[in-house]
């Protein structure tokens, strides 16, 4: 088994419960700036992807709220924030 494939095993263990308010957002004008290709290249979630239009997009399912995104990007270009309570992930089996 590859490293990817038990990464990706391993998240799908996770529970992750939907809030009311994303709590991640590109900001608007911002999904075009070359700056977040870093989010692309360092998110462990795998949530960061750019479309054919060259604009990065964000999935927020899956998001493991290890702010590696913001210390990569910045609030210049994310607006991020914890989830409210009893949303978000909740990590199972180590």
């Amino acid at each position: 088994m590859s490293l990817t494939t038990g990464l990706k095993s391993k998240l799908g263990l996770n529970v992750f419960k939907e809030s009311s308010k994303f709590h991640i957002r590109i900001k608007e004008g911002k999904e075009k700036d070359p700056r977040l290709q870093k989010a692309v290249l360092v998110c462990p979630a795998g949530l960061y992807s750019q479309n054919p239009e060259g604009e990065v997009v964000l999935s927020s399912d899956g998001c493991l709220e290890c702010g590696t995104c913001l210390i990569a990007c910045g609030r210049e270009l994310l607006d991020w924030e914890y989830p409210e309570g009893g949303s978000g992930v909740q990590f199972r089996f180590g």
